[in-house]
Order: C-alpha cells, then sequence, then structure tokens
C-alpha cells in the first residue's frame, strides 16, 4: 500500500466481506448509517 492508497477522515472506507468466528459472512456496507465502526486485525490470532 503506497500514501497515494490511504483514505482521508471523513471519506468511506472501500466495501468488503470477511467471515465472522461462525463462518457468516460479514459486509462493512451493512453497518453503513449506523454508529461508527472500529477495525482491529489480529496478527497471529488462533
Amino acid at each position: 500500500m503506497t500514501l497515494t492508497n490511504l483514505i482521508s477522515p471523513g471519506q468511506l472506507a472501500p466495501d468488503f466481506e470477511l467471515k465472522d468466528i461462525n463462518e457468516n459472512p460479514v459486509r462493512l456496507s451493512s453497518f453503513r448509517g449506523g454508529k461508527p465502526v472500529v477495525l482491529t486485525f489480529l496478527r497471529g490470532f488462533l
């Protein structure tokens, strides 16, 4: 990732989908319009 690919404050993050701990797909866009979303990516998580 280069500095030109970073998003600015107030800009919408690109939509993506990941699986939750129960293997259910979750899309970032499904939270749009609600409360703020904080994402944390853990390295080496079981």
